[in-house]
């Protein structure tokens, strides 16, 4: 018969072992076509009354990326159809983004503007909804934007370091050499700021 002192061990590994299975199956994460940009799909626990999962968790973000990560802050913005944000980055105090959507969907895409980089000017994009609850890991050194697929979106992401509006820049969404194969209907609508982007040859980038 085991004793009070090793039922306690072997409570305390099963609470271990329990917590070690949960960190590993809380989030899937796929490298894309770039590699540095991660796309993650949560474990979402659902039944007759809603869903329910981990959005964020650092330390199971952390092992599964191999990444060591502090956010700083949370973004939120509503959009509605058509709407095109981006092709944004800081220049001086470059952010990583991890991009969810709460609301809707949208067309999300990463644009690579390390001049170093084998995938230099090159983009990924991926569909997020807030019913597929997929992220998108975009580390400093790329441009992000957006467009809204749904009569509205409402986007949330994390960014590791603060809004900095003399270091902000846009690249210009539409740029024959990013080729970016974007997927509403009709005409975006831009803000001042975003229609006058620069594009990939006039914009200033990173080492």
């Amino acid at each position: 018969m085991a004793t009070p002192f090793l039922y306690l061990v072997l409570l305390s590994c099963c609470i271990v072992a329990s917590q070690m299975q949960h960190k590993n199956n809380c989030m899937k994460v796929e490298i894309t076509a770039i590699p540095d940009v991660l796309l993650i799909t949560p474990r979402v626990f659902g039944d007759k009354r809603g869903f329910f999962y981990e959005s964020y968790n650092h330390q199971a973000f952390g092992e599964k990326t191999g990444l060591d990560i502090s956010f700083v802050q949370d973004n939120h913005s509503r959009s509605q159809k058509n709407v095109l944000r981006g092709l944004h980055y800081q220049i001086g105090k470059p952010q990583g983004k991890l991009i969810r959507v709460l609301v809707g969907i949208i067309q999300d895409v990463a644009v690579d503007l390390r001049r170093s980089s084998a995938t230099f000017g090159k983009s990924v994009s991926y569909i997020l909804t807030a019913e597929n609850c997929q992220q998108l890991w975009i580390p400093k050194g790329f441009a992000h934007g957006f467009v809204v697929l749904s009569d509205f979106a409402e986007v949330a992401y994390k960014t590791t370091d603060y809004y900095a509006p003399n270091e902000e820049r846009s690249l210009l969404w539409n740029d024959p050499d990013l080729a970016i194969s974007w997927q509403f209907e009709g005409e975006p609508i831009l803000s001042a700021k975003d229609a006058a982007g620069k594009s990939l040859i006039e914009a200033e980038v990173f080492a």
